[in-house]
């Protein structure tokens, strides 16, 4: 069985390692396709190092531009690859512009070539149409040939949709792979801060457009974690754009009390997580893996597409719009409630094993 495993940004690499090294060890050969959507060192080449990811087969090397460029140049750049590999299967994960894109070039050359479409983490729904992400996911979904979903609530998004057959698989969460894989090498290997902490610590990311766009809003969480810095370490490995906006806004200032960082590493930010009192993030990745870690985690956003995260696993919503006394509550409400044990709160599947099961599906979806 030939397929082509499709990764472009920092968020696709930890799920795509395992199903390479699945794919591999069961005799199959798989084609590691990157797009180059992430490009630098810090957000690319140290994960891939990390994760154990061998070369990749072919590095599109599209770098960054608008949704729609983004988008464009990797439809251009991956049409040659498809047609020249010819794959069985073509594995697209999550719902960054890499994976549409591919989606919608083997669409069109799926009957001319005999290749099909399988997408990992199918079904997730936020509801919010502002996220580009959302569009992503739903026309890949719409897509694809099989629907590999990691968690069980996401069958009524799917039926609701009319999607809901055959070609949907339950296999659990690919990322949890990485992560309890991952667990004590990165324990190992974990920065300063989170071997030895000073203080109990927050470990806060910040990066969507709703929260780090709009200087109101960014100001009042920044805000919320200036407060809470006069009792809790507050960590903030920042992200490119929220830097760039910081500058623009004029709000620099507002770091003075937190402990600021470049991006860490996938090893790094494990260990980060683990050791933490609480996660504060706007980041889909980070309410997985702190579920899986039993770490409490408060989510910056309106909604989340991983609900089985506020009701199975350890995560909150900040009431929406965030403001920094709402902020401020839900961090003191997440470390009254404490953590739990590692997998204490997994939900079903989230246990190591959805690459085996993730490679299973696309034997047996063989003609």
């Amino acid at each position: 069985m030939k397929v082509i495993v499709v990764a472009g940004a920092r968020p696709n690499f930890m799920k795509v390692a395992p199903i390479l090294r699945t794919l591999r060890e069961r005799g199959h050969a798989p084609v590691f396709v990157h797009t180059g959507q992430h490009y630098d060192e810090a957000m690319s080449a140290v994960f891939l190092r990390e994760l154990e990811i061998d070369t990749p087969d072919y590095h599109l090397g599209v770098g960054s531009g608008s949704h729609a460029a983004q988008t464009a140049r990797i439809m251009e750049s991956f049409d040659p690859v498809l047609e020249a590999v010819r794959p069985d299967w073509n594995v697209v994960v999550g719902d960054v512009n890499s994976t549409l894109a591919v989606a919608l070039v083997v669409s069109k050359r799926r009957h001319e070539l005999g290749t099909r479409l399988a997408h990992v983490e199918a079904g997730l729904r936020s509801g919010d149409w502002a996220m580009p992400e959302e569009v992503n996911r739903v026309v890949t979904d719409r897509l694809s040939d099989l629907l590999l979903t990691p968690s069980r609530d996401v069958v009524d998004n799917l039926r609701a949709e009319g999607l809901w057959s055959d070609r949907c698989q339950f296999v659990g969460n690919v990322m949890i792979d990485s992560l309890l894989t991952s667990l004590p090498r990165a324990r190992a290997a974990a920065p300063a801060f989170a071997r030895h902490p000073a203080r109990p610590y927050v470990l806060a990311t910040l990066h969507r457009p709703s929260n780090v766009d709009d200087p109101e809003r960014l100001a009042g969480i920044l805000q919320a974690f200036e407060h809470l810095s006069h009792d809790l370490d507050v960590i903030l490995p920042i992200h490119p754009r929220t830097r760039a906006r910081l500058t623009t806004f004029g709000l620099d200032a507002l770091l003075d009390r937190l402990t600021v960082m470049a991006p860490l590493s996938y090893l790094e930010m494990v260990a980060a997580t683990d050791a933490a009192s609480v996660v504060v993030t706007d980041s889909g990745g980070l309410q997985e893996e702190t579920t899986v870690l039993g770490v409490p985690c408060v989510t910056l956003r309106a909604q989340t597409e991983r609900p089985v995260t506020v009701t199975e696993g350890t995560n909150r919503l900040v009431p929406w719009p965030p403001t920094s006394d709402g902020v401020v509550a839900s961090v003191r409400d997440a470390l009254a409630r404490g953590r739990r044990g590692v997998g204490e709160a997994a939900p079903e599947g989230w246990d190591g094993a959805a690459s085996q099961r993730i490679v299973r599906a696309l034997e047996e979806a063989m003609p």
